[in-house]
C-alpha cells in the first residue's frame, strides 16, 4: 500500500467516523475532508475546487429552484388536494400518500415533496382520530422509493450519471425501470403489511385539538386602577414580570374590543385586559413581579373539566385563531436556526411578530416553561402570528406549517405555467436537444422570470449544505481513484466475492451502500462508494452501469436510521419514533428493495 493510499483510507476513515458521529454539519465535515487532501497534495490545485462547477452539483442546484417554482405555482398543492378526500381507512389513506409523495418525489426533491404532503398526513390521522405515527414513516419511505424513478429525483442519481463511462451519460428516465419497480413494490409492502410494524405513538383520542389543548392554559389578567403599568409600554410590563417568553401574551381587551397579538409597544392602560398563556408557577412569579390581578376568572381548567367548560376553551382557541391572527402548528426542520436556541433568546415576538404559544415533543405537549425550552430538529410548535406574513415567517426559521395549513392553491394561470415549464425542461432532456445541467437551469432561470420566484427565493430553495457536501466530496472520491484507493479496495472485495455469481456481486454493491447510506448523506455514500464498484466491475468484466444502478439504488435507500435521509430526520418527533424504531419497517423494506432490484437491474443493464 502505497503513501497516498494510506493517507486518502485515514481521510475516509475519519470522514465516515464524523458523519456517523453526527456532531458536525455534514457540509462541514465534507471541506475538512478536502482540505485535508489538499493539504496532502493528493489532489492539483486546479482541480481542488473544481467540484463547485461540477454538473452534477449545477443540476442539483437548479432542480430545488425549480422544485420550488413548482410548489409556489400551486402544482403539488393540487395534487394533494386529492388527498382529503380519500376516507378513514389506514390502508387506502397510506396507499395514496405514499403514492402521491414517490411520485412527487420523481420530479422534485424529495424532501421537499415530503414537507408539502407531511400537513396532509397529520390531518388525515388526527381526522381519523389515530396517531400520526401511522402514516408519518411510510410518508417518509415513500418519498425516498420515488427519488429512485428519475435523474433528477435525488441527488446520488445526478452523481452516478456523471461517473458513466462512454460518451453518454444516463437520460432522465433511465433510473425508470429498476426505480419504478422498486417503487411499486415497496407501496405495495406497506401498504398490505408494513404500516402494521410501524409503532403506535400518543394514542387515540376523541379531542379535536388533541395535541394543544390551549385553553388549559390561558389566563385573563387585570391593569388595577393606580398601577405604575398604566401609562407603559406592554415591552416595559413584560420586562418587570419576568423571564421573557415564560408568559404569552395572546390577547389585550379594551372597551370589549379584543385586540389579538398586540404590539410589544402598546401603550397599557388602567382596567385593560391581558389574555396570557402560561404554567401555574411562572404565572405566579408574573403576579407577584408586576402587580397585577386576576380577571373574571382563572382560565385554567383541570382534567375533569365538563362538557360547558370543553365547549368553553374550543371557542376561546377558535377567539385567538380570527380576522388576521390566527394559530398554527409548526414543526421544526433540521435546518432551522431555532435548534438549540431558546424562546428567551430569540425574543421572536419582537422580532418577527410571533408568539410560541406551547411546545410539543414525541407527541407530547411540554410541560415546562416556555422560555426554558431548548428547540430540537422536529420539535412542534403551537404559534399565533398575523396572517399575511405567518407563512413567510415560518419559512425565514426553517419551520413547516402542520395540521392549521391550508393548501396554497395557486391560480389556474400559475400552475399551468410552473407546469408548462417544468415540462417543457423534461422534453428538452428527452429529445437531447439539451443536456441535464443545460435545460434546468434554463428551466430555473424561466421560473424567475415568470415571477413563480424571485430571485431571493431561488437562492434560498437551493439546499447549499448540500451543495458544498458534494462540491467537497467529488475531489475526495477523485483522490480514492487516482491514487488506486477504489481497485485496492475492489481487489478485496474480489477477493471475498470472487466465486459469487454476477447477481451476488450487484446484492454485495447494493447492500454495502445501502449500509454507508444508513450512517452518512446519501450523496456522500454516491461519491465514496462509485469509483469502488466500478473497479470492481472493470476486474470482473462486468456491465459498469449495472454496478452504478446498484449504487444509486442503495444510496437511495436508507431506512434503518432517522440519520440516513433527512426525509427520515423530518418526521421522527412529529411521528415521536425512536431511533430504534425505523428498522422495524425499515429492515424488511430493505431486504424488498434488494430482492426486486437486483434482478431488474441484471435484465436492464446486465
Amino acid at each position: 500500500m502505497s503513501t497516498d493510499q494510506v493517507v486518502v483510507f485515514t481521510v475516509l476513515a475519519a470522514t465516515l467516523g464524523l458523519f456517523a458521529w453526527n456532531r458536525l454539519r455534514f457540509d462541514v465535515v465534507a471541506m475538512l475532508a478536502l482540505l485535508a487532501i489538499a493539504i496532502a497534495g493528493l489532489v492539483p490545485t486546479k482541480d481542488l475546487f473544481a467540484g463547485f462547477g461540477h454538473p452534477a452539483v449545477v443540476t442539483v442546484a437548479a432542480v430545488l429552484v425549480l422544485s420550488q417554482g413548482l410548489v409556489n405555482g400551486g402544482v403539488v398543492d393540487n395534487i394533494a388536494q386529492l388527498l382529503g378526500k380519500v376516507g378513514h381507512r389506514p390502508t387506502l389513506q397510506i396507499l395514496t400518500l405514499t403514492g402521491v409523495v414517490a411520485l412527487c418525489s420523481g420530479f422534485i426533491n424529495n424532501v421537499g415533496a415530503l414537507a408539502l404532503l407531511m400537513p396532509v398526513a397529520v390531518w388525515m390521522s388526527r381526522e381519523s382520530g389515530r396517531s400520526p405515527s401511522l402514516l408519518l414513516m411510510p410518508l417518509a419511505f415513500g418519498s425516498l422509493l420515488g427519488g429512485t424513478m428519475t435523474l433528477i429525483g435525488t441527488p446520488p442519481n445526478i452523481i452516478i450519471a456523471s461517473y458513466r463511462e462512454g460518451a453518454d451519460s444516463f437520460g432522465l428516465f433511465d433510473f425508470a425501470p429498476v426505480g419504478a419497480a422498486i417503487t411499486l413494490a415497496g407501496i405495495a409492502f406497506i401498504t398490505l403489511v408494513g404500516w402494521r410494524l410501524t409503532p403506535q405513538r400518543g394514542g387515540e383520542s376523541d379531542d379535536d385539538d388533541k395535541l394543544f389543548s390551549v385553553g388549559d392554559y390561558l389566563t385573563e389578567l387585570k391593569i388595577p386602577e393606580g398601577s405604575p403599568h398604566a401609562g407603559a409600554t406592554l415591552h416595559n410590563l413584560l420586562a418587570e414580570g419576568g423571564e421573557d417568553g415564560d408568559v404569552v401574551v395572546l390577547a389585550l381587551v379594551r372597551d370589549d374590543k379584543r385586540q389579538l397579538a398586540p404590539s410589544t409597544y402598546k401603550v397599557l392602560k388602567e382596567n385593560d385586559l391581558l389574555l396570557v398563556e402560561s404554567d401555574t408557577e411562572s404565572l405566579q412569579a408574573f403576579l407577584d413581579n408586576t402587580g397585577l390581578e386576576l380577571g373574571s376568572q382563572d382560565e385554567e381548567e383541570d382534567e375533569s373539566e365538563n362538557e360547558e367548560q370543553e365547549k368553553d376553551r374550543k371557542s376561546r382557541k377558535k377567539q385567538l385563531n380570527e380576522g388576521e391572527v390566527q394559530l398554527t402548528e409548526a414543526v421544526i426542520t433540521p435546518d432551522s436556526s431555532l435548534v438549540g436556541q431558546t424562546a428567551n433568546r430569540l425574543n421572536l415576538r419582537e422580532r418577527y411578530g410571533l408568539n410560541i404559544v406551547a411546545v410539543a415533543r414525541q407527541g407530547q405537549r411540554l410541560k415546562r416553561r416556555l422560555g426554558d425550552i431548548r428547540f430540537n430538529a422536529g420539535d412542534i410548535l403551537l404559534v399565533q402570528g398575523f396572517e399575511d406574513t405567518l407563512a413567510g415567517t415560518l419559512s425565514d426559521l426553517g419551520c413547516l406549517p402542520l395540521a392549521e395549513r391550508g393548501l396554497r392553491l395557486g391560480s389556474p394561470r400559475k400552475t399551468l405555467l410552473a407546469a408548462g415549464i417544468f415540462i417543457a425542461s423534461i422534453v428538452t432532456i428527452v429529445s437531447g436537444w439539451l443536456s441535464p445541467p443545460v435545460a434546468l437551469v434554463a428551466g430555473a432561470v424561466a421560473m424567475v422570470l415568470a415571477k413563480l420566484i424571485d430571485a431571493s427565493g431561488a437562492y434560498k430553495a437551493i439546499d447549499w449544505s448540500v451543495i458544498v457536501l458534494l462540491a467537497a466530496m467529488i475531489p475526495v472520491g477523485q483522490a480514492l481513484e487516482t491514487t488506486g484507493g477504489a481497485e485496492l479496495i475492489a481487489a478485496q472485495m474480489l477477493a471475498v466475492g470472487g466465486g459469487l455469481a454476477p447477481w451476488g456481486v450487484l446484492a454485495m454493491v447494493l447492500v454495502g451502500t445501502m449500509l454507508i447510506s444508513n450512517v452518512v448523506n446519501n450523496a456522500a455514500a454516491a461519491v465514496l462508494v462509485a469509483p469502488i464498484a466500478l473497479s470492481l466491475s472493470a476486474e470482473l468484466g462486468m456491465a459498469s452501469d449495472a454496478v452504478l444502478m446498484a449504487v444509486a439504488v442503495g444510496a437511495s435507500c436508507a431506512f434503518l436510521t432517522p440519520i440516513g435521509h433527512q426525509s427520515n430526520a423530518l418526521v421522527m418527533e412529529p411521528g415521536g419514533y425512536q431511533f430504534g424504531d425505523y428498522w422495524k419497517l425499515g429492515l424488511p423494506l430493505s431486504i424488498l428493495v434488494t430482492v426486486v432490484a437486483v434482478p431488474m437491474i441484471l435484465l436492464v443493464w446486465g
